[in-house]
């Protein structure tokens, strides 16, 4: 993709960039000692990022600048905001509102950062905001970002979330007719969401704001976006299908919003749309890699691949999973650097194309990228390769071998635990399924048929109580479907087809779902049922040109001989 240098016009008239403000941006003594960033507006398109409008009391010029930056800000294109931010700033010194919007555009809400530097970097600028002239309006919109930041040395991520979230339930209150003050409620609502909380209340929450606002907004990026976020989830995702067929219409230009919609897509097992949107992302997202670090990759391609060979997978479709995968290791450099986005997708990707693929010698082979991560600072992460490792061990037979992998993923269980960073309690709970579910193997490698079905039904009911992270397209294998597997294998195909059917639901359209809901059809001597899932597991894959899985050749065979 050609990439067009924003420096002039974006939709209407952007005569911003390279401009000198009249007033010294120097004035500010604190201000220039700050980390900003600044240059121009680098964008892959000359296309929108959906309409936005705010009043503010600043400079006039100013105005469209500040909208350009909130459309960017709302589909998370947080440094291209930051410029822009920055730039109004530049223009306009006493804009304390240029300032807010530094703050919020290093604020990610939905997945906090590990480097915390950007905490003192936000106290900083909301300081000198403070001391400029605002509206009551504006002074609101300071308040509730301050709780954020202030005391941020001493008081818990959560706890700071929890406040902000007050704050701005005060201000869209307080401000009924402010849209963006809506807006942001709604995502501070969603973002301290609890993931083990399976009414998704807040969710709901924030999805009934914002579908309320669409309506009379439907060209708004933020809305759209959030509506997305709101309803990632199996039971939820069918209320954000026409919304998440919006959002990359709406922001064309952002490589996040070509990439959104796919998190719905993959809940509901639409894996051709998922395919074509991601595509969409990691060429765009390439292109602003070739002006910001052509030596690197962007955390937003990698996020885009990780769900793009989730959905080949699903399609049958290794080779291009594969391509993707070569793809990947090839990747030296990642910015933002050590963006949890990003390492997790580099160690997901190999882990579930081995897995999916049934390759057990390939999984007990698998082994960190060879890149400048520090994987310790990410335990869930590694321990999906552990995971991975353990199940081929398991299916090898290798009992010794399985068993030193699980000791690790005991180990990085706690380590999680004693971390106590954002979400852990999320976290180690999602290892301590694999950690069930490892046992479960053990125990089938050593022939303890009880023992191993205890252990992976413990697994299953412990995911069944939780959710799905919102980086992830879904775990590397569902809990119920590795159950399913091993009743299949101890011949016990009714139960086996029970359990199969209850992971589709959640997971509806995955290929080994429906494979395997086909054979236990097939050896209850149900050919209805068989029939019915060999058809599902052929139009799966018929977009596919090469394909070579063993189960697509297994249901065309089935289904020749039942003609």
């Amino acid at each position: 993709m050609k990439f067009l240098k924003h420096s002039i016009i974006l939709c209407c008239t952007f005569l911003l960039v390279g401009i000198t403000s009249c007033k010294n941006k120097e004035s500010n003594s604190a201000l220039a000692t700050i980390d900003l960033k600044r240059g121009e507006l680098l964008l892959c398109s000359s296309e929108q990022f959906g309409k936005v409008s705010f009043s503010l009391s600043c400079s006039y010029e100013t105005r469209e600048t500040f909208e350009l930056g909130l459309s960017l800000l709302h589909s998370f294109e947080y440094a291209e905001a930051e410029k822009i931010f920055v730039k109004v700033i530049d223009m306009d010194p006493d804009c304390s509102m240029a300032y807010w919007g530094v703050t919020m555009s290093i604020f990610h809400s939905l997945w906090m950062q590990g480097d915390l530097s950007y905490l003192e970097k936000g106290e900083r600028l909301l300081a000198i905001a403070n001391t400029l002239p605002s509206s009551e309006r504006e002074k609101d919109y300071l308040d509730a970002i301050g709780v954020f930041y202030n005391n941020w040395a001493t008081t818990d991520q959560a706890t700071r979330k929890l406040l902000y979230e007050e704050k701005m339930k005060e201000l869209y209150i307080k401000h009924s007719d402010d849209i963006e003050a809506a807006v942001f409620y709604a995502l501070a609502v969603r973002a301290v969401a609890n993931p083990n909380d399976k009414t998704y209340k807040k969710q709901k929450q924030a999805g009934k704001i914002l579908e309320e606002l669409f309506k009379d907004h439907p060209n708004h990026p933020g809305i759209a976006h959030y509506i997305i976020h709101s309803y990632d989830y199996p039971e939820l995702a069918s209320m954000a299908l026409e919304t998440a067929r919006r959002y990359a219409t709406i922001a064309p230009a952002s490589a996040h919003a070509q990439h959104m919609p796919s998190h719905i897509f993959t809940r509901l097992g639409l894996w051709d749309e998922s395919v074509n949107t991601n595509i969409n992302s990691v060429s765009s997202a390439i292109c602003y890699t070739e002006r910001v670090n052509p030596d690197a990759n962007w955390s937003q391609e990698i996020h885009a691949v990780d769900y793009l060979v989730y959905a080949y997978l699903q399609m049958g479709n290794n080779e291009e999973a594969m391509g993707q995968l070569r793809n990947m290791q090839d990747v030296k450099e990642v910015f933002p650097k050590n963006h949890f986005a990003s390492s997790y997708a580099l160690i997901a990707i190999p882990v579930r194309i081995a897995l999916e693929n049934k390759q057990w010698k390939e999984a007990s082979q698998l082994e960190l990228p060879i890149i400048d991560i520090p994987w310790d600072d990410f335990p869930w992460e590694k321990s999906m390769l552990h995971f991975g490792r353990a199940l081929g061990f398991s299916h090898l037979g290798d009992v010794a071998a399985a068993e030193n992998e699980l000791a690790i993923l005991k180990m990085l269980h706690q380590e999680i635990l004693d971390l106590k960073k954002e979400n852990f309690k999320y976290k180690s709970g999602q290892v301590m399924i694999q950690i069930q579910a490892i046992e479960g193997w053990i125990q089938f490698a050593k022939g303890n048929q009880n023992e191993a079905l205890a252990f992976m039904r413990k697994a299953a009911e412990l995911e069944s109580q939780t959710s799905k992270h919102p980086v992830t397209p879904g775990e590397v294998l569902p809990a119920d479907e590795l159950l399913a597997d091993m009743l299949l294998a101890y011949n016990k195909p009714a139960e086996a087809l029970e359990v199969y059917e209850l992971n589709l639901d959640g997971h509806p359209n995955r290929f080994n779902g429906v494979y395997g809901a086909a054979v236990a059809s097939e050896l209850m001597g149900n050919e209805e049922k068989a029939t019915q899932y060999f058809e599902q597991l052929v139009n799966l894959t018929t977009a596919t040109v090469i394909n070579e899985r063993v189960e697509i050749k297994e249901a065309k065979s089935f289904l020749n001989q039942s003609i």
